[in-house]
């Protein structure tokens, strides 16, 4: 999504956080010219920072609470957020550049830049990833465009232009994530909540340096109390950062160790020796000395030289081995007598183009308070402020149990997109499914599922949530995994092919036989719990000696058996309904009974004739022992109900549905994906998030301002429930 306009007239709040000192600034822009409402310094009280990285967090956040408070008491209303710069000793810079084609001639508009900056900026992280060879990790912290191209050609500015291709050379600069989270967390503890991040060097350059000015090599130079950070322009862009761990501190330690006095002191000496003729102070031992601001510089004149040549030579790097045409400085580190002099010296340039940048860099600043000061001290401050509204923030960060993660913001994020992010496992956010049972009855595939578990536990902010609760930058997400439920079981009773008993007529009195079943070829009874690949054939039938065994009948040798009026043996089939006579006593049977009895060793070789008819009998023996492999979900009031709705439906429907309505577990899901069969196994379900474990596409790496996702041409959330023959599309808006 595009960068969010600005209301005119809003206030903006700007924190320099120094190492020796806070500066804020509090304002608002109408038009080109920006309204400076109040400013207020605050010196930290211990040596909480130290060469522009945060060592102790907690002071440094008393020092902000001040500074904010303060603010808040001159403009008379509550500050809640703040725009802050980064500086560091290990700050690390890279060129990259990026292309996006459209496919056809396209009307470029803000939506296009941005989404093009971004891919710069994920291509430059992955490059400098490549090339990173320290032991730490490190964060982006802002960007600078160099220059635009139009079909390859260099352009100023792409909005509104036709193109079919365009292009960017940037400019990214990093720091190590300690250092930023040392920021954020000192700024939160403040009550606090960042609006808007970026380098120290971008900001001042914001202020300091008018694009005009741009056209020319020169460099600004932003001289703090622990670090000096550099940019260079050129061509009309800045083509690059750079920082040295050398800055006023120095200075202030050169001179505590001259008048024998503490930091605090000597930071109070230096300051006078830039407008006072003699400087008292009070060393260590409770003296009242007094020194010339002549004998202050000359304490440290050897660190003044080391200094701007480290400056010199940096500048030089960045700018391909030579010297710029000009320095701005900026800071209160290079306001000390001298600097600027040296610096020229260093680089070879006339004194008169190396000056401190104050009054001239804030005339286009509007003061609007009596006590205002056009000083190198405010540029950094007002530039934070400026650049709250030209750099582009549409990344976002939130904790996901307890671990920050950076989210590409589209507008709508949800708990689904900072869990995929965070490499959460998308089984842990949904319910799972205890083991599956597979068996066969009758050599037909079956499948019982095991019951589902508890849900994934979601809280936002304390509260509990569902996976698709909205999210906003800072959000504290916290997901305890979802349960897998009992292991599926099922006892012989179940089966929806068993029938509790068969009956039978035996001697004119009815008999109730118990049914059985033969598990892997032994007799079981209805209790009988079925194991993982069991082989279960129904007895529907009992032998007469069984029937006999049963009731505790013992049948003579000589004994005549008749089943349905027909003669049999003890190992004849006696099936549901079936009459059975033993008698000692030889019955006479019709022609037709006798035709019968001609048939009945057929009738023992295929007993299913007996049972289902002759027409039906081929059929009966494949359904109980040659059926097809097709698993069947077992045992549930949902199988009770798919096949009572199959059973209302034509013929043609349960034949176009049977791929739809297949278990996953067994043979899995194949849906549709861009256009591609993406075949979905080792699961019981699924649902359109695990899709994106089988295919290329990376959230991470946003090429549009948002991931669309359709499910057969209609709009889907990740929870959407897949099934074969689904046609998925998934692709950025651009």
């Amino acid at each position: 999504m595009a960068e969010k306009k600005k209301n005119p007239g809003q206030i903006v709040f700007g924190l320099d956080i120094g190492t020796r000192s806070v500066v804020g600034t509090v304002g608002y822009k109408t038009g080109e010219v920006f309204h400076v409402m109040a400013q207020q310094v605050e010196e930290h009280q211990t040596r909480s920072m130290l060469d522009g990285q945060i060592h102790d967090i907690e002071q440094v956040s008393v020092t902000i609470r001040s500074v904010k408070k303060a603010l808040e008491k001159k403009v008379g209303r509550e500050l809640n957020e703040v725009c802050i710069a980064a500086a560091g000793r290990v700050l690390k810079t890279l060129t990259t550049s990026a292309e996006l084609v459209f496919e056809t001639d396209t009307v470029v508009d803000a939506e296009h830049i941005y989404t093009l900056e971004m891919l710069g900026l994920e291509k430059a992280y992955e490059e400098f990833q490549e090339q990173n060879d320290l032991d730490m990790k490190f964060y982006t912290v802002g960007y600078t465009v160099v220059k635009y191209f139009l079909n390859d050609y260099p352009i100023t500015s792409l909005e509104k232009h036709k193109a079919k291709k365009i292009g960017v050379e940037l400019i990214a600069t990093f720091l190590p994530d300690e250092v930023v989270d040392g920021l954020y967390r000192a700024v939160e503890m403040a009550d606090l909540t960042v609006a808007n991040l970026t380098l120290e060097p971008i900001a001042a350059m914001h202020a300091a340096v008018p694009v005009m000015y741009r056209m020319l090599n020169i460099a600004l130079v932003d001289v703090g109390a622990g670090t000096s950070d550099i940019s260079v322009t050129k061509d009309g862009s800045i083509v690059a950062y750079g920082m040295i761990p050398s800055a006023g501190d120095e200075f202030t330690d050169a001179i505590a160790q001259a008048c024998l006095v503490d930091y605090i002191e000597a930071e109070k000496i230096k300051i006078a020796s830039g407008n006072q003729a003699m400087i008292k102070y009070k060393d260590i031992m409770g003296l009242t000395q007094q020194i010339k601001p002549a004998d202050v510089l000359k304490s440290v004149e050897g660190i003044m030289q080391e200094m701007t040549q480290e400056i010199a030579d940096k500048i030089k790097e960045l700018n391909g081995g030579k010297s710029v045409s000009a320095v701005f400085v900026v800071g209160g580190g290079g306001k000390i007598k001298g600097f600027t002099k040296h610096l020229a010296g260093s680089l070879g340039i006339p004194e008169e183009r190396v000056a401190l940048r104050g009054s001239e860099a804030l005339k286009e600043i509007d003061l609007q308070f009596e006590s205002a000061k056009q000083d190198s001290l405010f540029v950094t401050p007002i530039g934070i402020c400026l650049n709250f509204y030209d750099q582009s923030n549409n990344f976002i960060f939130v904790h996901f149990n307890g671990e920050r993660i950076k989210l590409y913001d589209n507008g709508h994020l949800t708990v689904a997109d900072a869990a995929l992010q965070a490499g959460f496992p998308n089984d842990g956010l949904f319910p799972k499914r205890g083991k599956e049972l597979h068996f066969t009855v009758n050599g037909k595939q079956h499948m019982v599922r095991g019951t589902l578990g508890e849900p994934a536990v979601i809280k936002v902010g304390g509260k509990e949530v569902s996976i698709n609760a909205p999210i906003v930058a800072g959000d504290k997400i916290t997901v305890k995994e979802s349960t897998a439920g009992e292991d599926a079981s099922c006892d012989i009773k179940q089966l929806p092919e068993y029938d509790s008993t068969i009956t039978v007529i035996v001697n004119d009195q009815k008999v109730l036989l118990p049914k059985f079943a033969l598990v892997n070829g032994n007799l079981q009874s209805e209790f009988y719990s079925l194991k993982e690949g069991d082989k279960v054939e129904m007895c529907n039938y009992y032998t007469v000696k069984q029937i006999a065994d049963f009731m505790d009948v013992i049948l003579k040798k000589d004994m005549n058996i008749y089943v349905n009026n027909k003669r049999a043996g003890l190992d004849t089939f006696v099936y549901d309904n079936f009459a059975v006579i033993w008698t000692m006593e030889e019955l006479k049977l019709s022609d037709v009974e006798k035709d019968q009895e001609a048939s009945d060793a057929q009738e023992e070789a295929y007993p299913e004739e007996a049972y289902y008819g002759e027409d039906d009998a081929e059929e009966a023996r494949d359904l109980e022992g040659h059926g097809d492999d097709e698993p069947e979900d077992t045992v549930t009031e949902e199988h009770e109900a798919e096949k009572t709705e199959a059973a209302s439906e034509p013929e043609n429907a349960e034949n176009r549905n049977e791929a739809e309505t297949k278990p996953a577990g067994e043979g899995g899901v194949d849906v549709l994906v861009n256009g591609s069969v993406v075949h979905l196994t080792g699961k019981d379900s699924y649902i359109f998030v695990d899709v994106f474990d089988y295919i290329d596409f990376d959230l991470s790496k946003p090429q549009g301002k948002s991931v669309e996702t359709l499910l057969n041409g209609k709009n889907a959330q990740y929870t959407e429930v897949l099934k074969t023959g689904d046609n998925l599309e998934i692709r950025w808006k651009p």
